[in-house]
């Protein structure tokens, strides 16, 4: 692949859990021959005077309009939220109407992933929350087939849907193997897709 091809990889994490696994998902993009290009977004504040920095203190960059316009994949990333994306993520994702309109996104392979506390905290529809507006951007979705044995062996995170991961509510877990490869398999699935697709 050319340097100038790469995979964004655009989550929100609050308590680490989500960044964990875009950290592994990377590590499946660049197996598979693609850069990774890891991003965050700010989070949002009821008072209308805070802002963040423009530049995060530590982590992934913030991504702007340009690392999702130039990308040849995206692959999505949230803790659950009520069974949905984090209101940072989608406030970012409700600004990219010009992006809609051109066609940016149009025929890229799309992904997501996300990070419950409890065990059925809503892994699933928050991944489908997440799918929904790349499918208006006429993304191309897809998931984890079961062709990933650990789909039938997990006892933590992983859906068809997307990779997922148990944190936990009191004692932050970390990632489980069957999480971690289940997430190097979906950044892995989408470069292949990306390449595919191009």
């Amino acid at each position: 692949m050319s340097s100038t091809e790469y995979i964004l990889i655009l989550y929100f994490s609050r308590s680490g859990s989500t960044r964990a696994m875009a950290a592994e998902i990377a590590q499946g993009v660049e197996a598979a021959g693609y850069e990774a290009r890891q991003r965050t977004v700010p989070a949002v504040s009821p008072d209308t005077d805070a802002s963040e920095p423009p530049v995060p203190d530590s982590g992934a960059p913030y991504c702007t309009k340009e690392d999702l316009r130039g990308c040849a994949g995206l692959i999505l990333g949230s803790p659950t939220r009520f069974g949905n994306m984090a209101a940072p993520l989608k406030y970012f994702i409700d600004q990219t109407s010009d992006l809609w309109l051109d066609g940016s996104l149009t025929g890229k392979p799309a992904a997501a992933f996300t990070s419950t506390g409890s065990l059925h905290g809503g892994q699933e529809t928050t991944l489908l929350s997440m799918m929904l507006p790349l499918m208006h951007h006429g993304m191309v979705i897809a998931g984890i087939p079961y062709g990933e044995a650990d789909l039938m062996e997990t006892s933590s995170g992983g859906t068809p849907y997307g990779a997922s991961h148990w944190g936990g509510s009191s004692e932050p877990r970390p990632l489980t193997a069957e999480e971690s490869r289940l997430c190097r398999a979906l950044g892995t699935r989408l470069a292949t897709l990306a390449g595919k697709l191009k």
